[in-house]
């Protein structure tokens, strides 16, 4: 056995080396560390070979061994940390990640992030082989085609990795996932392995953000900016300030901020950080369907965009009057009601309305589309007034945050077994009693509206009809609904807009 492994640490290491992930000169140096990693003494000889494979499969059998040997236990945890060491090894230190990018970046932004992008996709920060079990599928709706995805690409933990991570003493370090101390950090059982992670400094005013890849990106180039500091999320001037230098830094990529309330914010909320990356979202591709003045900001152009939730979008070639107008609508919208439509700005000293912004940098413009958000709840709507209500929640129930606004569904993986339900149904293969016990009115729904289900078209039902309930999420979390009602009610917004003279613009 040993023999084989030291064959697979040289062939390792000489693909390493043919890829340039390695220097000829680094050779020696790693086949020895992943020697002291395998708990071996002997390198034997090097006999080069012509079998092709790849890094990842090589990576494969080293974790094998190791769990054959007893160096690791079989659980999920362990085998991530041992892969994040052995993947270190052919990553070459912060400092030389952070020379190279921007000795690209001199070339072009582009460059860069191809560099940055291609090394943590190679060395398995960016989990490949896992991102590729998602399923992907886009649907039609009444505002453009809309994205969906089913998130099959992290492992669930079994019963033994859950007993594990429960005996695992509590440790406060790194504070968070988003903390910039992960770089390198060797994990445990209740945090993720991150020795072979790295992350590209970037000066933002009078801060230090880190720009890395999500290591289970949801759309390509999917990139997080997180603050050096850990420190709470705030939308205001200076997060519309930094996404937006962040765009003239790297122009081609979007950058966007979740909310920062509860309910309608993301799922770390303790951490500040943006989400960017190079994908156009449907709601990027949606038209306006009224232009609008704001008087304060005559140089700008304003439009309300035709997309499920409510969005003011900005345009300007001048990054400082686009902060500055993004503030004054805040502002203005943080203390705005209208109880007609259920808008209602505080309970007591709750305030309930904040801004999901995105920006981006298109046609020679700056763009800053403005999404309006309301955490409010009610006896009627416990879990949030604007947020997926429950007749929906068998498809989607938890927050509407960034990526969803922007028309990508993020859904959990048990829809896979609980959708094949409901196809069974559909094609007279189960009786109802027998589909996912959530699902069974909507099911039922589908036979009554569906004229020919068929083989054939089983698949092209269901991801339209989950599409649909998409399309029902989002307008759920709407504040100002596309209807005559909805719309008037968005004027009145822009009319208090104009009235006012208030705000720090």
């Amino acid at each position: 056995m040993s023999l084989t492994i030291q064959k697979t640490i040289h062939q390792f290491v000489d693909l390493a080396i043919q890829t340039k992930a390695l220097n000829e000169l680094d050779r020696n140096y790693t086949v020895n560390r992943l020697l002291a990693i395998l708990k071996l003494k002997e390198a034997g000889e090097f006999v080069a070979s012509d079998e092709t494979t790849s890094l990842l499969d090589y990576m494969d059998l080293m974790i094998q061994y190791a769990k054959d040997t007893h160096i690791i236990d079989d659980t999920q945890a362990d085998t991530e940390m041992f892969e994040a060491s052995i993947m270190d090894l052919i990553t070459p230190l912060p400092s030389e990640v952070n020379r190279i990018f921007w000795e690209e970046y001199r070339e072009s932004p582009s460059a860069a992030t191809d560099y940055f992008y291609d090394l943590s996709q190679r060395n398995d920060y960016i989990k490949t082989r896992n991102i590729a079990k998602n399923i992907i599928f886009t649907g039609q709706s009444d505002y453009g085609d809309l994205e969906v995805t089913i998130n099959l690409s992290k492992p669930e933990k079994d019963p033994k990795e859950i007993a594990k991570a429960a005996k695992q003493v509590s440790v406060n370090y790194p504070k968070c996932v988003l903390c910039i101390e992960n770089e390198g950090y060797e994990g445990h059982a209740n945090h993720a392995a991150r020795q072979n992670h790295r992350i590209i400094r970037i000066k933002l005013d009078q801060e230090t953000f880190g720009f890395q890849y999500s290591p289970y990106v949801y759309y390509n180039e999917h990139s997080i900016f997180l603050n050096e500091t850990h420190k709470p999320m705030v939308v205001d001037r200076r997060c519309f300030r930094n996404i937006l230098d962040i765009v003239e830094i790297l122009p081609h990529y979007f950058v966007g901020s979740n909310a920062d309330l509860p309910r309608v914010g993301g799922s770390i909320l303790a951490h500040d950080h943006y989400q960017g990356g190079r994908h156009v979202f449907p709601m990027e591709k949606a038209a306006s369907y009224k232009q609008v003045q704001l008087e304060r900001f005559n140089r700008i152009e304003a439009e309300l965009v035709h997309w499920p939730m409510s969005v003011i979008r900005l345009k300007s070639q001048d990054i400082e009057e686009l902060v500055e107008a993004s503030t004054f609508i805040l502002d203005q919208w943080i203390d705005y009601s209208d109880e007609t439509l259920d808008i209602i700005a505080y309970t007591g000293e709750e305030r309930h309305n904040t801004i999901t912004p995105i920006a981006r940098f298109k046609d020679g413009k700056y763009e800053m589309d403005l999404v309006l958000r309301n955490n409010r709840v009610s006896e009627e709507f416990p879990d949030g007034i604007f947020h997926p209500h429950k007749d929906v929640h068998h498809i989607k129930k938890e927050n509407i945050g960034l990526i969803e606004v922007m028309g990508l569904a993020v859904l959990p993986p048990r829809l896979v077994d609980e959708l094949e339900t409901v196809k069974k149904y559909l094609l007279k293969q189960i009786s109802l009693d027998e589909v996912t016990p959530i699902h069974r009115a909507w099911a039922e729904e589908i036979a009554n509206r569906t004229n020919t289900i068929t083989e054939a078209n089983i698949q092209a039902v269901i991801e339209k009809n989950v599409t649909l309930k998409f399309q029902r999420v989002l307008e759920d979390a709407g504040v100002f609904k596309q209807t005559d009602e909805g719309r008037l009610g968005f004027l009145r917004f822009i009319k208090v807009l104009n009235k006012s003279r208030g705000g720090n613009a």
